[in-house]
């Protein structure tokens, strides 16, 4: 399901392909996140222009709305977005710790109150795991335990304990789950392929060294088809979060895929693939598109400020996205400035397609032997 293509003679860095029930994915990939079903502000077509071949789901939001039997009327996810691409779900689990309220942790599972009406839920690794199977996911995170920054050392190794277990069981009921599901659709369309989701574990640890090597070689043991680094980009300085992630993924084999969890300015993405990372998803490009950021090879811009007021020019000169071939600046400070809604479509729709085609650009740049050269283009450009 992972091959690697060509590795970089100067770096760590690779490029590669993972195979999906949904079409094959060349790495290093961006995701955008399409947290409930939906990436913010942008139609599936928008999505297809910028050439995404996954988007980033989550099990917690879309288990409270609109609900699995909802889902489950549709077909699945897929079916219920319109959307025939991959589909990656994160369990939920650092948007329970995030979000929800009187939460009690447990052995069995997270206890809380929902955080859009209070209603009172209770989730385990394995039911986490069957709504995955029953989302029809393509990619699917096992339930953990995501920390604060910073936490004590002792907090953190007795979380990182409980993760590791729910892995253990996530594992468990990930092969028992698949198997009904096998069982269910082949009653359903007998004589059609079994399409095989995949399932990565998420190494925890915290800011602490030791931690993350544990956490890394106990997921390893345990067995799965990638491995995800979690987190990170919780508050902590920049150049911590990047030697926790280059301490975990020393201990990740090489021959399976490699996800940072939820990192995603640009100047992360290289100095991650340059350790060797494969995936990321970040809301960064259309959380900030939101509030006027437009993101392009030439830097960051703010959109709506008063320098551009008659700049007829593009987002962009370099982009090939639609917005930056059909609309100004001028035009889009304009829509900012009178709380248009297309301001915020135009950007955000340039945004992921500047996300998607930067690393797009990384892994050919790789193939030939370039990825310094590149990350050396984009060194002293403000993010």
């Amino acid at each position: 399901m992972f091959k690697i293509i060509h590795k970089d003679k100067f770096t760590k860095a690779r490029a590669g392909v993972i195979k999906t029930a949904h079409g094959a994915i060349e790495t290093p990939v961006f995701m955008p996140v399409g947290t409930q079903a939906t990436v913010k502000a942008l139609s599936n077509e928008d999505l297809e222009h910028c050439k995404a071949k996954i988007i980033l789901g989550n099990t917690y939001h879309l288990y409270l709305r609109p609900g699995m039997e909802i889902i489950r009327n549709a077909g699945g996810l897929h079916k219920f977005m319109s959307w025939n691409r991959a589909i990656l779900t994160d369990s939920g689990g650092f948007q329970i710790f995030s979000l929800a309220t009187l939460m009690k942790v447990k052995e069995e599972g997270v206890e809380f109150n929902s955080h859009v009406d209070g209603s009172r839920h209770f989730l385990t690794p394995e039911k986490v795991i069957g709504f995955q199977h029953e989302l029809g996911s393509d990619i699917m995170m096992p339930l953990d335990e995501c920390l604060n920054y910073p936490s004590t050392k002792d907090k953190a190794e007795e979380s990182l304990a409980l993760t590791n277990r729910w892995a253990k069981r996530s594992k468990e009921q990930f092969a028992v789950s698949g198997l009904r599901l096998a069982e269910k659709n082949a009653r359903r369309t007998p004589h059609t392929e079994n399409r095989k989701p995949l399932l990565f574990g998420i190494v925890q640890g915290s800011t602490y060294p030791d931690l993350r090597k544990k956490a890394a070689e106990e997921l390893v043991s345990i067995g799965f088809d990638g491995y995800s680094i979690g987190g990170l980009s919780v508050g902590e300085p920049k150049e911590l979060m990047l030697e926790m992630m280059e301490n975990a993924i020393k201990y990740l084999p090489e021959d399976k895929p490699r996800y940072t969890m939820g990192v995603g300015m640009p100047h992360d993405f290289f100095n991650a693939i340059e350790m060797g990372v494969d995936m990321f998803d970040c809301v960064v490009p259309t959380r900030n598109a939101r509030n006027g950021a437009a993101y392009t090879n030439e830097g960051r811009l703010i959109i709506r400020n008063g320098e551009y007021s008659r700049d007829t020019r593009p987002l962009s000169e370099s982009c090939g996205c639609i917005v930056c071939k059909n609309y100004s600046r001028s035009y889009i400070r304009h829509l900012f400035n009178t709380e248009e809604i297309l301001g915020l479509r135009l950007t955000s729709l340039h945004n992921v397609y500047f996300y998607v085609h930067l690393l797009d650009r990384i892994r050919e740049a790789i193939k030939q032997d370039r990825f310094l050269e590149l990350k050396e283009e984009f060194k002293n450009k403000v993010f």
